[in-house]
């Protein structure tokens, strides 16, 4: 595995290392062993799918509050999307900064996302799957986010034009720090 830190504080990008030979390739996503040499944490409690069937699908920004903050593996393993992590934590160099990568099932990359960051994503083709892994168990009552076009952020979305959104996203007050 390939770790690349990225402008968010606490945020890694991981790139497959494969095993390449005429069958295809092997290699390891996840060793909690090797992210924990990283000073990450790799013990992962819950797995969920997101599923989106059209293109221009966006999802979030979504974080959970204190105390039941999430720790995020975020995977593709059909499709691509553009996915972002928003640095919410007051006390962090990256506070209220962003950073995009585009994740695919062609590409074999993992976002890691520490605590206190808002994450989300646009699909860039049809049928695009998300695998999450967290470090500890969604509790709805701590959900929350903020809005994707809020002008305290300026994330540059690549599909900017009207995208497909719940209500709850949509419906994020402005950003108030």
């Amino acid at each position: 595995m390939k770790f690349t830190e990225t402008p968010i504080v606490g945020a890694w990008l991981i790139d497959i290392d494969p095993m390449v030979d005429e069958r295809g390739f092997f290699a390891r996503s996840l060793c909690a062993d090797t992210l924990a040499a990283h000073g990450l944490e790799g013990r992962m409690v819950q797995q969920s799918i997101s599923f989106n069937p059209q293109r221009g699908t966006l999802r979030g920004m979504h974080f959970q509050t204190a105390p039941h903050e999430e720790i995020k593996l975020v995977r593709v393993t059909q499709g691509e999307i553009y996915d972002v992590v928003l640095d919410l934590r007051p006390d962090s160099p990256s506070y209220l900064r962003w950073f995009a990568v585009t994740l695919s099932a062609a590409n074999h990359r993992t976002l890691y996302l520490p605590k206190g960051v808002a994450h989300g994503f646009q699909t860039l083709v049809d049928n695009s799957e998300v695998f999450y892994q967290m470090a500890s168990a969604y509790v709805p009552g701590y959900a929350s986010g903020v809005r994707w076009n809020d002008p305290a952020f300026s994330i540059d979305w690549p599909l900017p034009a009207a995208p497909i959104l719940s209500p709850r996203d949509a419906g994020y007050p402005d950003f108030a720090a």
